[in-house]
């Protein structure tokens, strides 16, 4: 049995996917098997899977019969996945090197934990690296184990799934299943972590995010697959209403959730213009329903924004941002 399986789904990645995969396959360490999932890429990146499974017996191919998006392609190497750890891999992006002896290492000195969170940093086609602004987080004084409560801070990270490993038992007595539709890592991620009994961090960079210009990074593309954020989101209220023992998590979630919408919206490129009103209206109906008792909105102009999105203030809305690009243009 390998100590990690690697899980990359692939499509349309052709120019990048060599990378990807020498990044794993160069890792020293731990065994590891690297599960590539060809999600019916009409490029060239399924005969570059089975050059390389005939390379290196680590690599194993699936093939899918059809294309079922990210998520879905996650799940389908999950399914045969035999690692004592899950790691998860896009297949633009790579693994830092030795970055998995690094995580074992850390991984035997705490106990085997239910989740290992390392950073990462964001490269640009210039040749720019830059660490996301979360390393402070990795470097603030923690429990070498801690459940949430201890760090309550990690769900201010941007919530993704190949930033950690997960034991993989752990993974399965939760049930933990990517949906379909865009923004699929939410209602992973917020449950692993506050089901999670027993955390570590890993203060390393253990993946390189590759910023791409053209085209293929879904949260630079203009659809109305961005409203899927709301069913993402009611995934994870619905994972909380099952665990009445996490509840006084709800307000936490819902903030949080409220930036992520906030975020949405407020980003170019993302809610078509015709839809930034039924988006609005959207987000007053669900927050309506999920906005728990004890949530407190923060202090400042997020707060006002958030606010007049969970109840549909798309006027007002639109007033705040127009008057605080008229103070930062003021200030230049």
């Amino acid at each position: 049995m390998p100590r990690f399986s690697v899980i990359v789904p692939v499509y349309k990645v052709q120019d990048y996917l060599a990378e990807c995969l020498d990044s794993v396959l160069r890792q020293d360490g731990p065994d590891l098997e690297l599960i590539a999932v060809d999600d019916r890429s009409p490029d060239g990146c399924g005969a570059m899977l089975d050059e390389a499974a005939a390379a290196d017996p680590r690599v194993r191919v699936l093939h899918l019969p059809e294309n079922v998006g990210l998520g879905r392609a996650r799940n389908a190497g999950l399914e045969v996945a035999t690692g004592d750890y899950v790691v998860f891999l896009d297949s633009d992006d790579t693994l830092t090197p030795g970055l998995l002896d690094a995580v074992d290492r850390r991984l035997a000195a705490t106990g085997d934990p239910d989740v290992l969170v390392y950073d990462y940093a964001r490269t640009y086609v210039d040749g720019r690296i830059t660490r996301a602004a979360s390393a402070h987080v990795f470097g603030a004084a923690s429990p070498d184990v801690f459940d949430l409560t201890a760090r309550s801070d990690l769900l201010d990270l941007l919530q993704v799934v190949w930033n950690k490993a997960y034991r993989r038992d752990f993974v399965t007595e939760q049930r933990l299943v990517f949906p379909a539709g865009y923004y699929e890592d939410t209602p992973w991620t917020y449950p692993a972590l506050l089901a999670a009994a027993r955390i570590t961090l890993l203060d390393r960079v253990g993946v390189h995010y590759r910023q791409r210009q053209e085209g293929g990074n879904i949260l630079a593309t203009a659809s109305r697959k961005h409203f899927d954020v709301f069913d993402q989101y009611d995934l994870v209220f619905a994972f909380l209403d099952g665990r009445p023992d996490l509840d006084r998590w709800r307000p936490v979630v819902y903030g949080r959730m409220l930036h992520h919408l906030n975020t949405v919206v407020s980003k170019p490129g993302r809610v078509p213009p015709g839809d930034r009103r039924e988006y609005f209206r959207r987000a007053a109906a669900h927050c309506a329903r999920l906005r728990p008792a004890g949530y407190r909105p923060p202090a400042g102009v997020d707060g006002v924004r958030t606010e007049l999105l969970s109840h549909g203030r798309y006027g007002a809305y639109q007033a705040v941002r127009a008057l605080a690009k008229a103070r930062r243009l003021v200030k230049r």
